[in-house]
């Protein structure tokens, strides 16, 4: 196949438009975007691998595209990578770095590339050890778009508007990659601030719960998204009170998504189907999930018991770069994908996400308790602008529930017991820890290996 078939757009299959692609104050037609890609494909053909520096910029977008349509495997770097972190990337992915990106360049150069051709090499970082590089494939990337394409209904006619980073799959992947495959016109805000998404008049908006949080606290900002057709939220679940603000305020509920990078999205809520506060939906076409108990045993579809939620299909990445050993521990002996999220499934087919295993599923005397569940409950309180639950250990409960808050105004017995009020009363904190903040990632996802101890 050719190295631009995975990206329809820049194959002249929608026509053209002169405003197709807008990051920031840059704008390109597909035709040029194609262009600027084919001239950087001519010079990188042949490479083992490119490693972009992926700030939020048209330059990136053409550093990315450039590759795909050369056939190297694209490392994208966070600009915010320290520099024992850059070398350890660009070391273990075998890149160099690449830098003069010009936007202005036209070239027509495509290889041919097989489907199943790695595309890209996102690191991860788990709970030890040195960040581990996944390689996605093409046919991979692009069974996960159409999936998606088909789920949201998205299509050529939407403009999709995000200010995502464009080193995570949510921004990349899904942020760039499925508007070039669908067709539809992308706006990319640089940050993600909601007088931005306000501004950019789309009809497809993606985010994290920490931009929504934001939209929500800014009604004029969340009004003016009343227009478009959908909200989708992913990276980590969406707190009930934003998408009940988010309902009031813009008429919509959000589709919340669930995946990871090394599975990219597999379960997610329709366009033309119900939305459920802290419930991400159903896997999607060419993925199937099942629900393992510690015991082994498969845990029933009760919307109660909660497992490790496992996942096999078509979007599944094809192992860590130079990592056997890990790849060989992450599939389970009948070769289903273990997440290391755990989840309930109801009887009706709905995922709810848990959480991590080792972070969100606290076993606090003789009870498992979702640490999601109880954040929801703390977040519900008027004084309570962040929250985070994690399970400490402790003598005589195995783990007690500890909750990090920000929040004015309020004290700890107030939040614990109110709390208990809202739920059984093995579910409350036993203490409660004021923040100014919450730690959280570039993705704005809380890092609560941070707040143990």
């Amino acid at each position: 196949m050719s190295g631009m078939d995975l990206l329809p757009a820049l194959s002249g299959r929608h026509g053209d438009r002169p405003d197709a692609v807008r990051v920031g104050d840059d704008t390109l037609s597909w035709a040029d975007l194609a262009g600027a890609a084919g001239a950087l494909a001519a010079r990188i053909a042949g490479a083992p691998a490119v490693a972009v520096t992926a700030t939020a910029s048209m330059e990136t977008v053409v550093a990315v595209l450039g590759g795909l349509a050369a056939g190297v495997p694209v490392v994208p770097v966070p600009p915010d990578s320290g520099p024992m972190e850059r070398a350890h990337i660009l070391g273990d992915a075998g890149a160099e770095l690449l830098d003069g990106v010009d936007l202005s360049a036209r070239g027509s150069f495509t290889a041919d590339v097989p489907g199943g051709a790695t595309a890209l090499i996102l690191y991860t970082s788990g709970t030890t050890g040195a960040p581990k590089g996944v390689l996605l494939r093409r046919d991979a990337i692009a069974a996960g778009l159409d999936a998606l394409a088909a789920a949201w209904a998205w299509t050529a006619g939407d403009t999709l508007v995000h200010g995502l980073p464009l080193y995570h799959v949510h921004g990349l992947v899904l942020g760039v990659l499925g508007a070039l495959r669908t067709g539809s016109r992308l706006v990319h805000t640089v940050r993600p601030r909601p007088e931005a998404y306000a501004a950019a008049a789309g009809t497809l908006y993606f985010g994290v719960p920490t931009v929504w949080h934001r939209v929500a606290s800014d009604p004029a900002a969340a009004r003016a998204l009343a227009p478009a057709r959908l909200l989708v939220s992913g990276s980590a679940a969406l707190p009930v009170p934003v998408f009940e603000a988010l309902r009031g305020l813009t008429g919509h509920e959000p589709v919340e998504r669930y995946g990871m990078t090394e599975t990219l999205i597999t379960v997610a809520a329709r366009a033309d189907g119900p939305r459920r506060p802290g419930a991400v939906g159903l896997p999607v076409a060419g993925v199937r999930t099942r629900l393992v108990g510690e015991d082994g045993a498969p845990a029933p579809h009760d919307g109660e018991a909660v497992g490790e939620l496992q996942v096999r299909g078509a979007t599944l990445f094809s192992g860590y770069l130079n990592r056997p050993e890990a790849t060989a521990a992450a599939y389970t002996p009948d070769g289903w994908f273990r997440t290391g999220d755990v989840a309930t499934i109801g009887p009706d087919g709905w995922h709810r996400i848990v959480g991590r295993s080792s972070t969100d599923l606290i076993k606090s005397g003789g009870y498992r308790v979702g640490a999601g569940e109880v954040e929801n409950a703390l977040l519900a309180h008027p004084a309570v602008r962040e929250a985070a639950v994690v399970g400490a250990p402790h003598d005589d409960l195995g783990q007690q529930i500890v909750a990090y808050v920000v929040a004015d105004g309020v004290g700890a017995d107030e939040l614990i017991g109110f709390v208990a009020t809202q739920l059984s009363a093995h579910k409350r904190p036993r203490q409660v820890r004021f923040l100014p903040e919450l730690p959280r990632n570039g993705m704005g996802k809380v890092q609560k290996q941070h707040l143990q101890g």
